[in-house]
């Protein structure tokens, strides 16, 4: 199975973008230390895990610290040993929506936006809220993932776009 692994760390001067190598880790502590390492200093850090244009893993580090988890399919840990790694652990539905566990449609403006069926074989996992602060709301983030014919490397750039770091990350596919 291959994977595209990209930190984007922020600190006072902005965000920077780093290409990330998960190869030989053993547990999902040994990623965020890889993740701590792109930057030790950053205020946030993102780690962005596209696996075969099927799953996404987001990983979210605060000055370093309380690991943060969303994975867009718990069949990503059935399906390879970095999906283990990943999110073999997260036992529950998505954490993180206020009342109900369905995603809605997102407002534009004051009409629903037409949002394309949402993949209904999909079972996200962790925590959807991880980017909530960042402009990305869990409903926001869970129609992204499930809608029908976007890729992981789509959610990626949408989210990046939000936070002001497509460029960096998309320089670094370019590579």
């Amino acid at each position: 199975m291959s994977y595209f692994a990209a930190a984007v760390v922020r600190d006072d001067s902005g965000w920077t973008a780093a290409e990330v190598s998960l190869r030989g880790a053993t547990d999902i502590d040994e990623v965020a230390d890889r993740l701590r390492d792109v930057d030790q200093e950053a205020d946030v850090s993102l780690l962005f895990v596209e696996a075969d244009d099927a799953y996404l893993v987001i990983l979210r580090l605060d000055e370093g610290e309380d690991l943060r988890v969303f994975g867009s399919d718990s069949a990503y840990a059935e399906e390879s040993r970095l999906g283990q790694l990943l999110v073999g652990d997260l036992k529950t539905s998505v954490t993180g929506l206020d009342g109900d566990d369905e995603p809605r449609p997102v407002a534009s403006g004051d009409e629903e936006s037409e949002q394309p069926a949402v993949d209904p074989e999909a079972d996200p996992v962790g925590d959807a809220d991880l980017l909530a602060n960042l402009g990305i709301s869990a409903q926001k983030l869970l129609t992204l993932c499930g809608t029908e014919g976007m890729l992981p490397a789509d959610v990626t750039s949408e989210i990046c776009e939000v936070l002001g770091c497509a460029e960096e990350v998309e320089e670094l596919r370019e590579v």
